[in-house]
């Protein structure tokens, strides 16, 4: 009895979880999807990779980054905007754009890491 006592506050503070700690992998996550699809562009803008390859991976990039986006608890946040951000891009949006976006995911992250 007594261990279920302790055990018990412990499970509902741990199911209390919410804010930018617990999106911390989803910003991860955007981040490195954001610079995945400015990578892609590059390269199609240097004719590197097919019109079919960059079409495909865009679909899988803003499929995986619409599935971030809805996983955040806090989606009316900072991180939240900038990924709304990125899914507001055309599909062949500059590499410097999306980096723009990445580059402000990566500070939110890093100061998350740190804190």
């Amino acid at each position: 009895m007594l261990r279920l006592r302790i055990l018990l506050p412990l499970l509902l503070l741990a199911g209390c979880s919410k804010g930018p700690g617990a999106d911390l992998q989803y910003i991860k996550q955007a981040r490195s999807l954001g610079a995945e699809w400015a990578l892609v562009n590059q390269q199609a803008n240097k004719g590197q990779v097919t019109k079919t390859y960059a079409a495909s991976m865009h679909q899988w990039l803003r499929d995986n980054l619409q599935t971030t986006q809805s996983s955040l608890t806090q989606p009316d946040s900072r991180y939240g905007s900038e990924i709304h951000a990125l899914l507001a891009q055309p599909d062949d949006a500059a590499p410097d754009e999306l980096r723009s976006h990445v580059e402000v995911l990566k500070h939110i992250e890093d100061g998350l890491e740190s804190a």
